[in-house]
């Protein structure tokens, strides 16, 4: 496809990584030269001078004949207009503008339309950040969650310990440990960094990422089975009360015992007046002191979410080394996700990786309702519909086992309607299914793809 990035922020920077990686055509606007060299020393993409709105700088870019635009610049202003610029002038096919303020999230329903602001898809990082950050509170333990099918079905990666239910047992014994009528499929095991396609056969060794995937209404059951039971969430601490902040305060007051921790004094007193259930301190996070006074060692969550990598980095690890049960980092620079992760601070969390995941499925070819990039863009994990019948189709008609998977590709689910079928290998996939497939290696994509395409003789 032909793609035109407006913003060589990190946002843009890891769109246009991940892209054209995948064989794209990558065009990258930006008003910063420095930012576009620093670009294209490490990538093969175009890159464009200029203001990201002006009609000249898209006709530059070559938004004329471009299949997407996706305008991820600092200003929610900007990307809009170059959204409506491109309709009116170029009448681009897909257009993607980032918005972040609540003031136009708030009025999608009337905005965000084809004869309104011409914006085909709005993302908003802080929303999916929060998002992710929600479903990692509701499961405690997880590494990951991703939902799938309008959240019937979720895919959940958990790190097995040493004696659990599950470590030194083959797979193909977790039927036997699940409750009557829950089933569940190990999509792929890390052990030690790399990937282990599951059989059968396959041993769960401690230490051991698991990502296993089933129906929603059994994850807390599957988890059991594969990790000792985490008490329950009950107290939660932020640090920061930014848009991310507030949004994870709002969803969680009802529900748990709240602190915020916000450095900027005129912002907390703003967010007191906001939340009515929540604990707001002015103060800085990664002070020893206030974080004791605050009695961090009763803290089930701390999660550090101001926009500054290193203050969260540090006021994690010090909030771990306190006494918290468990600590999430937000971190936008993904070269310090890998340094930091599974050490004194258990999750990072990167809104690059949130946002990527989000575009995904408008990039990728063939019926792909949803795709979830997973290990830091070096796995995936999608949603596919099948479409067609036998005659011109390579998976509907077929059981799973009959099904030419391209080489560490597995196939964890099928939602059928309202139904949840875990896959098995007697499994016969049908037109319109949802395919939920995890794919070990990201350069095998394509092949998936493919797989899913219908031939000519399909109308």
């Amino acid at each position: 496809m032909k793609i035109v990035i407006l913003g060589a922020g990190q946002v843009g920077s890891t769109l246009a990584e991940n892209l054209a990686r995948e064989a794209n055509d990558i065009t990258v606007v930006d008003a910063s030269r420095a930012a576009l060299n620093a670009l294209q020393e490490r990538l093969d993409i175009r890159t464009v001078l200029g203001h990201a709105s002006h009609p000249d700088t898209l006709r530059r870019a070559g938004v004329n004949d471009a299949d997407m635009i996706i305008a991820v610049t600092d200003s929610d202003e900007t990307n809009m207009l170059a959204c409506r610029i491109s309709q009116t002038l170029f009448h681009t096919p897909t257009k993607i503008a980032r918005v972040r303020a609540a003031e136009y999230l708030n009025e999608e329903d009337r905005l965000f339309l084809p004869d309104a602001l011409s914006v085909d898809m709005r993302i908003s990082p802080e929303q999916l950040v929060t998002e992710a950050i929600l479903r990692l509170i509701e499961y405690p333990g997880a590494l990951q969650v991703v939902d799938f099918a309008d959240g019937k079905v979720q895919l959940v990666g958990v790190r097995a310990y040493y004696g659990g239910p599950l470590v030194g047992n083959e797979l193909k014994e977790l039927p036997s440990h699940l409750p009557a009528g829950v089933d569940a499929r190990v999509a792929a095991i890390y052990r030690r960094g790399k990937p282990i396609i599951p059989e059968g056969s396959t041993i769960i060794e401690a230490d051991d990422e698991v990502f296993f995937v089933g129906a929603k209404v059994h994850i807390p059951k599957i988890m059991a089975e594969l990790r000792k039971a985490d008490r329950p969430v009950k107290r939660v601490m932020l640090a920061g009360g930014g848009n991310i902040g507030m949004r994870l305060a709002r969803a969680l007051e009802k529900k748990l015992q709240v602190k915020i921790i916000e450095r900027n004094s005129e912002r907390a007193r703003y967010l007191s007046e906001q939340l009515n259930h929540v604990v707001v301190l002015a103060g800085d996070a990664a002070n020893e002191a206030l974080l004791e006074e605050e009695n961090i060692e009763d803290t089930d969550v701390f999660c550090a979410v101001t926009n500054d990598d290193e203050a969260n980095i540090l006021s994690a690890m010090l909030a771990k080394r306190l006494g918290a049960r468990r600590v999430l980092s937000l971190i936008n620079r993904l070269a310090y996700v890998d340094l930091v992760e599974g050490g004194a601070i258990d999750i990072a969390v990167s809104p690059q990786q949130a946002t990527v995941s989000a575009l995904l499925a408008h990039v990728r070819r063939g019926d792909v309702a949803k795709v979830h990039s997973l290990r830091r863009g070096a796995a995936e994990a999608i949603e596919a519909v099948a479409h067609g019948d036998r005659h011109n189709s390579k998976v509907v008609g077929r059981r799973l086992d009959e099904v030419k998977l391209p080489p560490g590709t597995t196939i964890g689910a099928i939602v059928r309607g309202d139904a949840v079928i875990i896959a098995h290998r007697d499994v016969v996939i049908e037109a319109e299914d949802h395919v939920i497939l995890f794919i070990v290696d990201k350069r095998r994509t394509k092949d998936v793809e493919k797989l899913f395409q219908v031939g000519l003789t399909f109308i």
